[in-house]
């Protein structure tokens, strides 16, 4: 069962220092250099200056991690944010375009959750790497804060419970954002509506969807804190951002994967025609219908490469379910019925000979969620071959997790992403 609480927050004085389109930023795996100097031109004081931080201006060879902590203790001396004394929930909307064009809202709330190990009330769905996690544990421990949220699904939808309260007070902060996802965030105070969404989702099991990195480097320094302090005390706890299975805006899209040194490797070319010939049933499509979309059945993709750039729809047949069993017999039903793992298991590590450290380091492989940028990627000659893949199922994500068992990388793609910015976790 998982435990949910409300967050003595620290978070912007936006009457001092806003708007807040200037100081949020996309989740920092997103946000490459240059992004991140853009987002500074908008506000020297964003908030990528603690969560993706450098060294200091005067020192490019200090401890970065060191000047996030510095910046925010700062920050916190002339007021450009503050700390809350009372604790509270912050409500949120996202208004996006959805598949197909369409405008959809999705609904959630920011709140700090106990942590527990996976299997406790708390369940993964992807597998995590060592990097990113010593990263994010470096920062926390330096800033003793959670910068940015676990987004994480629970059963059921409590919207109707916030919704009147939100209505009845204004707005905190409303952004767009580049992808045209409109913002809209409310900080609510009042206990009796904070107690009634907890009671609302009452022995909750939680799904993280994104942040499995900032989940697990949340439970090891707990571990770290409880060894030195004998408790962990607010370490015991992590925010997250949850949003209801059962939300009418909740959409997965699919990340497309991409192959890009086979190419100049005529043996590997040759092994993966083959073997698609052998394994897969192929039809020719046109270049419109190369994205399955909604396409029913067990193991479907789009393929085009960059050599016969003749677009195909490939369909796993009765030989590669065979391999699939095989090289995933220690796997659920649910698992073996993944695109994702199908992919991985047929062509990847069967047909390309790939191992998991091959595919855990990207070693000839790239992802993207746009269709649009996968076929650009073949035109530029920065990839070899794409595999388009549907998206999967909120209902397959949840059987995985169920089993215990860790997806693919970068087998969801929970669109849109949530704002770092709106409030930081203080951990003591």
């Amino acid at each position: 069962m998982a435990e949910i609480a409300p967050i003595n927050a620290i978070h912007y004085d936006l009457e001092r220092v806003g708007p807040f389109a200037d100081l949020a930023a996309p989740p920092y795996d997103v946000i490459d250099a240059a992004s991140r100097s853009e987002l500074l031109l908008g506000s020297p004081k964003n908030i990528v200056e603690i969560d993706l931080p450098e060294p200091p201006a005067d020192d490019p060879d200090g401890d970065r991690y060191a000047n996030a902590a510095e910046i925010l203790s700062g920050w916190l001396d002339d007021g450009t944010m503050v700390r809350d004394d009372a604790p509270s929930i912050w409500a949120m909307t996202q208004e996006y375009n959805g598949p197909g064009g369409i405008r959809m809202t999705r609904h959630g709330f920011l709140c700090r959750v106990r942590l527990a190990e996976y299997g406790s009330g708390i369940r993964a769905h992807e597998r995590t790497q060592p990097g990113p996690k010593e990263d994010r544990l470096r920062l926390t421990r330096s800033t003793r804060c959670n910068l940015s949220p676990v987004f994480s699904l629970y059963d059921g939808d409590v919207w109707p419970t916030l919704a009147p309260t939100i209505e009845a007070q204004p707005v905190w902060a409303q952004v767009t954002d580049s992808d045209q996802t409109e913002h809209r965030i409310w900080q609510i105070t009042d206990p009796e509506v904070i107690e009634s969404v907890a009671t609302a989702i009452a022995d909750p099991e939680m799904l993280i969807a994104d942040g499995h990195h900032r989940y697990e480097t949340a439970l090891t320094y707990r571990s770290e804190r409880i060894e030195a302090e004998a408790e962990a005390g607010d370490a015991d706890f992590v925010m997250m951002a949850l949003v209801g299975l059962d939300d009418p805006g909740l959409t997965v899209f699919p990340t497309h994967r991409l192959l890009t040194e086979i190419a100049a490797d005529e043996a590997k070319r040759t092994r993966l025609g083959e073997g698609m010939r052998e394994l897969f049933d192929i039809s020719r499509v046109e270049h419109s219908d190369l994205d399955p979309g909604d396409a029913e059945g067990i193991g479907v993709f789009g393929y085009l490469d960059s050599h016969h750039q003749q677009p195909v729809r490939l369909t796993l047949n009765d030989a590669g379910r065979k391999i699939v069993d095989s090289e995933l017999s220690g796997s659920s039903d649910a698992y073996r019925d993944l695109d994702a793992a199908i992919l991985e298991a047929v062509v990847f590590k069967h047909l390309l000979e790939m191992t998991e450290d091959d595919i855990a380091a990207k070693r000839g492989l790239a992802y993207t969620p746009h269709h649009e940028k996968a076929l650009q990627m073949l035109d530029a000659g920065d990839a070899d071959v794409a595999f388009l893949l549907r998206p999967t199922p909120v209902e397959a994500v949840k059987d995985v997790a169920a089993e215990g068992e860790t997806m693919p990388p970068k087998s969801t793609y929970f669109f849109p992403k949530l704002l770092t910015g709106i409030a930081l976790n203080p951990l003591g």
